[in-house]
């Protein structure tokens, strides 16, 4: 029995022994390298959450494939609707078209009436120009595209008095040029 004893109390020495010597060379390996290791398994983490979202992502692009590639119908559905919207856009491009002719032939009509008409009074010994600045009639809203009739001259208030001159070098107030230095510059 006595043998027993010196066995049982022989392997929790051993165990003890072993520990500790783990302890130690474990400690000591964390002890030098444990920021490494701190920081190789922060890496490994992001790097296995980026590649993990790029495969999941592949697989998802691979799955889209594959249900395309399934069902035709959805393909054709979609390429219908998108020739539908094409014919639309081409359907109001082509009124947009229309507009704009039947904008030109009228104002192409209206040039050729305003043509006869200034003809026709100075057949009459009529002056034409009290007819070329008849006011256009816009049936819309939007910009002209007649030219825009400039303000009489009684109506426009003069941008400086009568007696100015810019070459006299009077009435210029305050300002008055004068010449730069001769001479080399002095800058650096």
């Amino acid at each position: 029995m006595e043998r027993d004893g010196q066995q049982l109390s022989a392997r929790p020495a051993l165990e003890t022994e072993g520990l500790r010597y783990l302890h130690v060379t474990v400690g000591s390996l964390l002890a030098t390298y444990g920021w490494y290791i701190v920081f190789s398994c922060i890496l490994l983490y992001v790097v296995f959450q980026k590649l993990s979202t790029r495969l999941r992502a592949l697989r998802q692009r691979q799955l889209d494939r594959a249900a395309a590639a399934v069902e035709p119908d959805v393909v054709v559905k979609r390429q219908e609707a998108l020739a539908a919207a094409r014919l639309k856009m081409q359907e109001e491009l082509n009124a947009q078209v229309e507009k704009h002719k039947e904008k030109l032939r009228q104002l192409e009509e209206q040039k050729r009436r305003q043509k006869i008409e200034m003809w026709d009074s100075m057949q009459e010994g009529k002056s034409y120009k009290g007819n070329a600045r008849k006011p256009p009639e816009e049936d819309g809203p939007g910009p002209s595209t007649s030219s825009v009739l400039p303000k009489r001259k009684a109506d426009r208030k003069p941008l400086r008095g009568s007696g100015y001159n810019p070459l006299s070098g009077e009435g210029g107030g305050t300002c008055s040029w004068r010449p730069g230095r001769r001479g080399p510059s002095s800058g650096g």
